[in-house]
């Protein structure tokens, strides 16, 4: 149901905003907000439909069954590994299934980093063995590991103060979790700051508001000119407790020993489908998610929910949508296809295409008439394209992401941007 309901919001998002007029740069939609209200209103109908096919329709937990379909059959997905690359493989093909347009792949070069065998004991005061999870892009120590006597901090301002103790040590950050944006600058920064202060290694307690001894992982980054030493994350409660032990003045000494190794970059691909609008077809809405997750759980909440919940956004207009090619003819007359009711110029006949249209012939002008079957052309089909983009390597910084805004930038002079979300008109014609 939780995947259902960010589903709902996600989908109907995409309904409401623009009224197919392009706002370009510079531009600002001249637009009351009593025209604005109006046109929401008017998709009622679609929204509706949307949340009757994804709640009761076929539909229905269709992005869980999907998702858990693929976790469970390729499990992790690291950056440069081989189940990354076979989920890949295997969303492409999904997408291509699902009858989504213009799917393909966009390479990418991405980081391949592998954990290896990792621990942490505590020898002194007492012996304790501890959970570490090491960090994305950390150096492995030596062989024989690295023991040395532990300096606890809070803030990078305590290490600062207390620089000429932490030389030849591993500083433990014990930092308040504050909140995610805040606190996580320890696990991506904290490395560099303790080398900088002439540490052997650092461990950081995990970026959490609540821990059942559980260490987190995530992506690190190392400094050009600054000596790169190995990390990795521990729990809060290991954390808490050699604060604990710190502040009563007892020493305390911990091996850390870690096997992970940086491999030269790999290659990988960002997964794309679109449905391509019918206005405006060179405007484009992202929605998006990543396919790669760290190598410790099977990513189904990260991101893999995010992605699937993209791809069930495109799959609910889909399935409300064309469902094959529209047949069209130019005639200068009643058209006789024997499929009807049919199309006319955005104006649905509500007579056969047998029969004479039951719309005053006279209104039509004298043509030619572009006419289509609506039992080839049924639904909705934004005004703008609607692109998916599933991610590879986002974990290790976003990398997948900004090599795409390199491949897909435009000049600014010629930028567009809505700053809307697609409207969607139902029988509307391309």
């Amino acid at each position: 149901m939780e995947f259902l309901l960010f589903t709902f919001v996600g989908v109907v998002h995409l309904l409401s905003l623009s009224s197919g007029k392009p706002i370009y740069k510079n531009d600002i939609s001249r637009r009351t907000f009593q025209e604005i209200r109006e046109e929401i209103a008017s998709y009622g109908d679609v929204a509706k439909a949307i949340i009757d096919l994804a709640v009761y329709g076929k539909a229905q937990n269709r992005s869980y069954e999907r998702l858990a379909l693929l976790v469970d059959t390729v499990g992790p997905r690291p950056s440069g590994s081989r189940s990354l690359e076979k989920a890949i493989q295997i969303m492409y093909q999904n997408l291509r299934e699902d009858g989504l347009e213009n799917v393909h792949l966009e390479p990418v070069k991405i980081p391949h980093w592998e954990r290896g065998e990792e621990s942490a004991v505590m020898l002194e005061p007492r012996i304790h063995r501890m959970a570490i999870l090491g960090l994305g892009s950390s150096i492995g120590t030596p062989p024989e590991g690295i023991t040395a006597e532990v300096l606890v901090v809070t803030s990078f301002e305590e290490l600062q103060r207390r620089a000429p103790e932490a030389r030849g040590k591993i500083v433990v950050y014990n930092q308040p979790y504050v909140n995610y944006s805040t606190t996580v600058q320890y696990r991506v920064q904290g490395a560099v700051e303790a080398a900088k202060v002439g540490a052997l290694a650092s461990l950081i307690r995990s970026v959490a508001s609540f821990s059942i001894y559980s260490p987190h992982t995530g992506i690190q980054e190392y400094q050009d000119g600054v000596p790169k030493i190995p990390t990795a994350c521990i729990t809060v409660e290991d954390a808490e407790m050699m604060s604990r032990m710190a502040s009563r003045g007892n020493r305390i000494v911990i091996q850390l020993k870690m096997g992970a190794k940086n491999y030269p970059d790999a290659d990988s691909f960002n997964t794309v489908a679109e449905i391509i609008g019918s206005k405006y077809p060179e405007q484009v809405v992202l929605v998006s998610g990543h396919l790669d997750s760290w190598d410790v759980g099977q990513g189904a909440m990260d991101d893999g929910g995010g992605a699937f919940i993209s791809w069930e956004a495109l799959s609910l207009i889909k399935d409300l949508g064309l469902t094959g090619q529209p047949g069209v003819s130019q005639q200068r007359g009643n058209h006789v296809c024997g499929r009807g009711p049919c199309l006319v110029l955005g104006g649905l006949m509500r007579a056969p295409c047998t029969a004479s249209p039951a719309s005053n012939p006279a209104t039509w002008g004298p043509g030619p008439w572009e006419v289509r079957c609506a039992s080839v052309l049924t639904g909705l089909r934004p005004k703008r394209t609607l692109r998916l983009v599933l991610w590879t390597a986002e974990e290790q910084g976003g990398v997948g992401a900004f090599q795409y805004y390199l491949l897909h930038q435009e000049p600014a002079c010629s930028t567009t941007s809505t700053g809307t979300s697609p409207s969607i008109t139902p029988m509307e014609t391309p």
